[in-house]
């Protein structure tokens, strides 16, 4: 297999990738985990699917990473930075150095030379930006405290490359250093190009990249910008490459010098795509990486170094958790997501050979570990998911749960994200006392700290729903986006409590159906009457007199949701439900149309304050 051609490889790589990953979602262990699975069955230590050069397949995929970094680059405004400063330059800044002084002293009793000590530590206190903001995106906690956490440290480790790349050279043990293997230079003058390169992207990006952009833009030819953006990133990887410095470090750099860009945007979805497929494509390759041959020589030894490199991080990160207040679910998320080695590891490990920093006796089991740890990054998750988090909600359950005999109201509203705060506001100004449910630990603290008197617990619960007073309540308001939580506790509450009205909140009209079939008396989707009132106004930009629009728009929604009703009742059938569906829809029609021509002849003008 391994002098297959390019397109039988290509085939490999999507095959493994369509097969483990669905498989590995369904069994809820997320997407990273299938690919890295996927990678170490086809690998040269496994099945030797994809031969035994993976380190040009590395090579290649490395670019799904150097197109994530400029993207993340893209997102960092100023602003933003300076909003962010104290997490990235406090938390990630004693991240770094805690763990890297941690890992060094530990590393001192098993090597001869400080100057390897501290190379080890440096680079193993990295953790592996691809793989963390991938989880954290999937599983919705990127905007969280915990996920704004994790990325301040991530943003200040991929800063941090910067100077570790410039440091290296300065530590090489012998007096000779080649940079680059092209370049014979002491380390100094490595330290200074590096510099040199850096300050020349910043200098260029913000002299020629405005005029160079807003030509291509005027060629309004969409194909041409996405060459130019693929021209951008990869030039300037061959360009940090010829100079032997990391590629996804000089992109960097010029996301963040083009993040105040006007063409920031179009730069952002025309480089997705190509990230998304080669970030896929470096996860596999880091899964074929894994030396089952070098574990299998010395089992104990690399486990115990990858179980030294994951508590050490652990401990770190949790300690900081406590410093900056976190709370313990958001400090327990922060603890497991970042206590794996990173991709930056291997461009470390592969510069420091090249400066005779490193010998390979030390790189190849290190990187053996560090690969481990990223493979184990997706179980820890799970770990935390299944086991860590559940506890501690128990913990703030039964420390809440008991306040809550002592707050019953007439309405108990569930959820108190954007969309139950205002209902929840709305009801408590106009003199309504209610009882309100949360979910998330995290909102419930964050609602608390506004003043707002809020109960953790889950509404599913008959026991919670009984403590907070649902026997006294005349009406339960649902207003969470977990669809299936809210039909169960409909349900709940249908058989125990049938006298209790229930209003809920659904994402949409089929969702909206499943409610009242289980028996809710109102249902409100969260974008309806939004999308009902722009549509009145674009009525009424195309030529209907107000009036006339007003009147369509409540058309529209008596008969809609007078539709949504009856559709109700016939959920089970497929068949039905969509025969009937398109029979309401030429129904409206009709009723929209015959109401359009006897509204023509009235004189409603005084709606329009144009007098049309």
């Amino acid at each position: 297999m391994a002098e297959s051609g390019f397109l039988q490889q290509a085939f490999v790589f999507l095959a493994a990738a369509v097969i483990a990953v669905p498989l590995a979602k369904r069994l809820g262990l997320g997407s990273v985990l299938g690919y890295l699975a996927a990678g170490a069955v086809i690998g040269p230590f496994a099945l030797g699917l994809i031969g035994q050069d993976i380190e040009s397949v590395m090579h290649f995929a490395e670019f799904g990473v150097v197109m994530m970094l400029f993207l993340v680059g893209l997102e960092l405004e100023p602003s933003l930075l300076w909003r962010m400063r104290m997490p990235i330059i406090g938390l990630g800044g004693l991240q770094v150095v805690l763990t890297a002084a941690a890992l060094g002293g530990i590393a001192m009793t098993m090597t001869y030379a400080w100057q390897h000590a501290v190379v080890i530590g440096m680079v193993l206190a990295l953790s592996s930006t691809a793989i963390v903001l991938q989880t954290l995106n999937e599983k919705g906690l990127l905007k969280k405290e915990s996920g704004q956490s994790a990325f301040a440290v991530l943003l200040f480790q991929d800063i941090a490359v910067i100077p570790m790349l410039a440091i290296l050279p300065l530590l090489a043990v012998t007096e000779v250093g080649t940079f680059s293997d092209k370049h014979n230079m002491p380390g100094w003058q490595s330290t200074l190009m590096v510099l040199a390169v850096v300050a020349a992207i910043v200098v260029v990006g913000r002299v020629l990249g405005r005029p160079v952009f807003r030509i291509i833009a005027a060629t309004r030819l969409r194909e041409i910008f996405t060459a130019t953006a693929l021209l951008l990133v990869v030039g300037i990887a061959l360009l940090m490459e010829h100079i032997g410095l990391s590629p996804a470090l000089g992109t960097f750099v010029a996301g963040v010098v083009l993040a105040n860009s006007e063409y920031r945007h179009e730069l952002e979805a025309e480089i997705e795509p190509f990230k998304g497929l080669l970030l896929a494509l470096f996860f596999i390759s880091v899964g074929a990486s894994i030396d089952f041959e070098l574990l299998m020589a010395e089992p104990l030894v690399i486990l115990g170094l990858v179980a030294i490199l994951v508590s050490v991080k652990m401990v770190i990160l949790f300690v900081l958790g406590l410093v900056f207040k976190m709370t313990s679910r958001s400090n327990a998320i922060f603890t497991f997501s970042l206590a794996q080695g990173g991709e930056f590891a291997f461009v470390l490990f592969s510069y420091a050979s090249s400066q005779d920093v490193l010998p390979a006796t030390i790189i190849d089991p290190l990187t053996l570990v560090v690969a481990l740890s990223m493979a184990l990054t997706p179980l820890l998750f799970l770990l935390n998911e299944k086991v860590v988090l559940p506890r501690l909600d128990r913990t703030v359950t039964e420390r809440q749960d008991d306040s809550i005999e002592d707050s019953h109201g007439k309405a108990v509203l569930v959820g108190f994200g954007r969309f139950g705060q205002i209902v929840g506001r709305l009801l408590r100004m106009n003199g309504f006392d209610i009882t309100v449910l949360e979910h998330d630990a995290q909102q419930v603290d964050l609602v608390r700290s506004f003043g707002h008197e809020v109960f953790y617990g889950d509404a599913s619960r008959l026991d919670l729903l009984i403590s907070a007073g649902i026997e006294d309540a005349t009406l339960l308001v649902l207003a969470i986006d977990d669809h299936e939580r809210m039909l169960k506790t409909i349900k709940q509450v249908k058989n125990h409590f049938p006298a209790i009205k229930i209003l809920a909140r659904a994402a949409g009209r089929r969702e909206a159906a499943e409610l009242i079939q289980a028996g809710a008396h109102y249902v409100e989707r969260e974008t309806f009457d939004s999308a009902l009132s722009l549509g009145r106004t674009a009525l009424h930009a195309l030529g209907f007199r107000a009036y006339q629009a007003h009147r369509a728009a409540k058309l529209f929604k008596h008969h809609d949701e007078k539709s949504l009703y009856a559709l109700s009742e016939v959920l089970e059938d497929d068949r039905k439900y969509l025969t009937l569906a398109k029979q309401h829809a030429a129904d409206l029609e009709k009723v929209l149309q015959s109401d359009d021509q006897a509204n023509k002849e009235l004189d409603d003008r005084g709606w329009d304050s144009g007098g049309k």
